[in-house]
């Protein structure tokens, strides 16, 4: 278990320094975003100028690279699977790119698309093909690299269009939110079959579902919503829209958010501790992905209100020293856990991963041996 975090933390009184400022005004949503959310540091792959310094194939790279070490060689890696949901590009595929960092042995890739849920996904692909005998070992990775995509100049031309059309020019708030909420980061989890070192954890099951037959699309990138709110690709879009309408920024509809990501989620975690007869008194260290602080008494209270209630004391956070780096956050939890010195021999470790870009959320329970 391994992360890389970019360069030095991101206070919240720096964070315009680092993005800059839309329309030469300090935002007016920032306040409102972080006093919700919790967040007080953050990294970036920027420098305070707001220049590039990683790519995320370069983070995931990073994360990978630390694994090795206690008689394990990268040249060894027999599996790659990496999930993101910022790629720095099309293609080539995200885990080519990362591939091509690490630059030793050829191996088997897989990119898993995606947002949040795509560390899981990746983590889940590698645990198969060791669980399986078709690899004697996998690497999973989650990765982001969403600062580059906050920086004001990718919403200058939209700031413009407001004002030409004399609304406020300030984004709305809908658009500007997820400047205040996402960060810069890598985590990598090694899969084999036998147990390595003092302390290690095996995973016991993994379970993930999508509602997008229920639910409509929530945080999106590469398209937009019409006045009608049906969402529209990239493509339906002319070239001079890409940048007006800042079409390839991440964008989130908080009321469907707020509506359906804990209710929808503790359901389907509930049918999933009746279908594996999991007593949640068993449970020993609960680990949740949310962006928010604010969510983390919502979903307990649901928690308890659908049966399944954990207690607060045996839930671990870091999303207040880390920040949100979506897909690689669960796996950055995971790796401050274990450096802690929390976890003890024979605990349970249940993972809980919503993903609110169509409403999917991801599983898993581990052992400690």
């Amino acid at each position: 278990m391994s992360g890389f975090l970019p360069n030095d933390p991101v206070s919240n009184e720096d964070m315009e320094t680092v993005l800059g400022l839309i329309g030469g005004q300090r935002s007016r949503a920032r306040g409102i975003v972080l006093r919700n959310n919790g967040i007080r540091q953050r990294h970036y792959a920027l420098d305070r100028a707001g220049n590039i310094t990683h790519t995320n194939a370069q983070l995931a790279a990073q994360a990978v690279r630390a694994l090795e070490g206690d008689g394990l060689a990268l040249s060894e890696l027999e599996v790659l699977a990496c999930g993101t949901s910022s790629p720095d590009q099309f293609l080539p595929s995200h885990a080519a790119q990362v591939h091509g960092e690490l630059g030793h042995a050829p191996l088997e890739i897989m990119s898993m698309a995606g947002a949040c849920c795509s560390g899981m996904h990746a983590l889940k692909s590698a645990y198969l093909h060791v669980a399986s005998g078709m690899a004697r070992n996998a690497v999973a990775t989650g990765s982001e690299l969403t600062g580059p995509m906050m920086r004001a100049g990718n919403f200058e031309q939209e700031t413009e269009r407001y004002r030409e059309l004399e609304q406020d020019p300030i984004i709305g708030f809908e658009k500007e939110f997820l400047r205040w909420m996402l960060s810069d980061g890598a985590a990598a989890v090694l899969l084999e079959a036998a147990p390595r070192g003092p302390l290690s954890l095996r995973l016991e099951w993994i379970e993930s579902r999508s509602f997008a037959n229920e639910l409509d699309v929530c945080m999106y990138s590469g398209g937009d919503k019409d006045a009608e709110g049906r969402f529209q690709g990239w493509k339906n879009y002319v070239p001079q829209d890409l940048a007006s309408r800042s079409i390839f920024t991440m964008k989130q509809d908080v009321k469907l958010l707020s509506r359906n990501i804990v209710p929808i989620g503790v359901r389907y975690l509930r049918e999933v501790f009746e279908r594996r007869k999991l007593d949640p008194a068993r449970v020993d260290h609960m680990l949740v992905h949310y962006s928010s602080m604010f969510f983390r008494d919502k979903l307990h209270d649901e928690m308890v209100g659908q049966g399944i209630g954990i207690p607060l004391d045996k839930w671990f956070v870091n999303l207040p020293q880390v920040g949100n780096v979506g897909s690689a956050s669960i796996f950055l939890q995971l790796r401050d856990l274990l450096a802690g010195g929390l976890v003890k021999k024979g605990q349970h470790v249940l993972l809980m991963v919503p993903e609110s870009a169509r409403f999917s959320y991801a599983f898993a329970l581990l052992t400690a041996v």
